[in-house]
């Protein structure tokens, strides 16, 4: 498989890209529990072999240090330090001067630290608190020391990138694009620090396509019309480059035009009825946890699922790195943007102000990339993972849904994957591991609109099933079964494990095949989802070995792709 990694992943973010940036990635020293200093390498978490640390148990409280010298081209205008992710509280001092704090395991921050930059070295100190057992969304961290059923190795401090960007005294803030399909047309909301000159040139494969010139006063809009249309459609992601002027800041960019909603029951891009064929990622990665060695293992992935017949994935519990979302936009490969909820108690309100201060952040950075087509906030809101005797307050998921639609209300919003849904939700989705029997069952059943799926809705709330479109967003998790695993320091299971096991790949392959056969014949069915891409640790139901290694000979890899790309029922319906 040849992987070629564009360009523009030499940027940090290459959905607003400045070239005068400078990488902290690398050599750290970090300091466990108050304990000595030790070599450890960023973005890597401490958990990870990748990070030369490797420590598997608690750790709630460390310190980061990096000493640098400004490069002499970044010594004009204002330098600003960025962090893609710190699990989970940072609070970061540079030569002493404490630049500020920042909560939440999965998304951005930034500092302005002109003023506290010193001639010659510098010393950045990062400290970290960060215990999952506080109600803060972990995704599927393990509350336990190791790893155990479906909760993996823990992600603890650094796992994104860090990096300097100098700006001068006039810049801009950010930018969200509003593609129109139908009409050819772009809209830009821009945002800056202050007023001045604003122009933006957009260009396709090289050629230009449109631009707009104007005064910009703190945040403004223009719309452009595009002298030729490239539609991003699945396995073509043709991506439009822009380039934005304010003063002397110059920032490159890029948006894809299509268009995504559901009419009726059908899920429609750019006008035309398409079947989600999805399959779960879980951004988990042998050696490096949250991290890959390198971006080469994001393609793989992406292409490996495109080589399987999905035409994209339910990113799972976690917020991806920019880099892998830009390679879906390249590539046209459809995902779900989902965070990493669990960890929330859902029957408590008073956790809802933190759960939405992070979730308006992954919004906020996700929200110009086409592959996104559908938010999805919270997965299996049911009882308390530690206490069946607490119901989640469905206020809660009413509150987050229309948060959701009030930041973006230009792509559909499933309020909960797979448990009990609020009062107002854009797709009726639903999870079952069950066999193919019972799935079948259930999935004539959803038909008629009589559904019959675990924890779907919450008794005495009176809430039911309102005609939305359907989407079975898990299913399979089907593993060779009953292998015993390898034990490491952080895996606690002695036994591998899926949903159901088969003995064999034709028998695997066999009911593959039916099973999705049966849901694509199912005409008002959406879309799927498949547990999963790849096994992760211990939970061995994987398409792809944790390794990225072939399960199946090339003939039950060609089955596979052959039966996901069989024709959807839905597809040709007009209704």
């Amino acid at each position: 498989m040849e992987l070629n990694l564009p360009e523009e992943l030499l940027f940090p973010e290459p959905q607003f890209a400045r070239k005068n940036f400078y990488s902290l990635n690398g050599a750290w020293e970090v300091s466990l529990s108050g304990g000595a200093w030790r070599a450890v390498k960023v973005p890597y978490c401490i958990e990870s072999e990748l990070s030369g640390i490797g420590e598997c148990g608690f750790v709630y409280d460390l310190c980061y240090r990096k000493r640098f010298a400004l490069p002499s081209d970044m010594r004009i205008g204002r330098v600003f330090l960025h962090f893609g992710a710190v699990d989970h509280r940072a609070e970061v001092t540079l030569n002493g001067t404490l630049l500020g704090s920042h909560s939440g395991g999965y998304t951005p921050f930034a500092f302005e630290i002109t003023a506290a930059l010193c001639d010659g070295d510098n010393l950045l100190e990062v400290r970290v608190h960060d215990d999952v057992h506080d109600q803060f969304p972990s995704g599927k961290q393990s509350p336990r020391e190791q790893s155990f059923g479906c909760f993996y190795t823990r992600t603890t401090g650094i796992w994104q990138s860090v990096w300097l960007e100098c700006v001068p005294e006039e810049y801009l803030l950010g930018v969200r694009y509003f593609p129109n399909a139908e009409r050819g047309t772009v809209r830009l909301e821009v945002r800056a620090c202050t007023e001045g000159d604003f122009s933006a040139e957009i260009t396709y494969e090289g050629r230009p396509m449109g631009s707009c010139a104007g005064w910009l006063s703190y945040k403004g809009e223009f719309e452009i019309a595009l002298s030729e249309k490239h539609l991003w459609e699945c396995g073509a992601g043709r991506l439009y480059r822009v380039r934005l002027c304010f003063g002397k800041d110059e920032v490159f960019s890029y948006f894809g035009l299509r268009d995504v909603r559901y009419e009726g029951k059908r899920f429609l891009l750019n006008g035309k009825s398409v079947f989600q064929r999805l399959v779960l990622d879980q951004g988990y990665y042998e050696g490096g946890v949250y991290t890959p060695a390198s971006d080469a293992a994001f393609l793989a992935d992406i292409r490996a699922a495109m080589d399987l017949g999905f035409n994209g994935a339910r990113l799972h519990q976690k917020v991806f790195d920019p880099h892998y979302l830009y390679l879906c936009d390249r590539l046209g490969f459809m995902v779900w943007g989902e965070y990493p909820s669990w960890g929330m108690e859902y029957y408590d309100l008073a956790g809802l102000g933190t759960f939405l201060s992070e979730w308006k952040e992954a919004m906020e950075r996700d929200c110009n990339r086409p592959s996104v087509v559908t938010w999805c906030p919270l997965n299996e809101t049911w009882e308390s993972l530690s206490d069946t005797r607490k119901w989640r307050d469905v206020r809660f998921v009413d509150a987050v849904y229309a948060f959701t639609k009030a930041l973006d209300p230009t792509r559909p919003c499933v309020d909960v994957s797979g448990g009990c849904h609020g009062h107002k939700t854009d797709v009726a989705d639903y999870h079952c591991y069950d066999g193919f029997a019972l799935l079948q069952e259930r999935m004539c059943k959803a038909m008629r609109g009589e559904m019959d799926f675990l924890k779907m809705y919450c008794e005495g709330d009176g809430i039911a099933y309102a005609g939305e479109p359907q989407n079975l967003s898990e299913f399979g998790g089907v593993s060779f079964g009953g292998r015993r695993i390898e034990q490491t320091q952080c895996v606690q299971e002695e036994v591998a494990w899926g949903y159901d096991s088969v003995s064999d790949e034709d028998s695997f392959v066999q009911n593959y095949e039916r099973t999705i056969r049966m849901l694509l014949a199912c005409e008002q069915l959406s879309g799927f989802c498949y547990t999963q891409l790849y096994d992760v640790e211990q939970e061995e139901n994987g398409l792809l070995t944790y390794a990225r290694g072939a399960k199946f000979s090339e003939d039950g890899m060609r089955r596979i792709r052959e039966a996901n790309r069989m024709p959807a029922a839905i597809e040709a319906s007009q209704k």
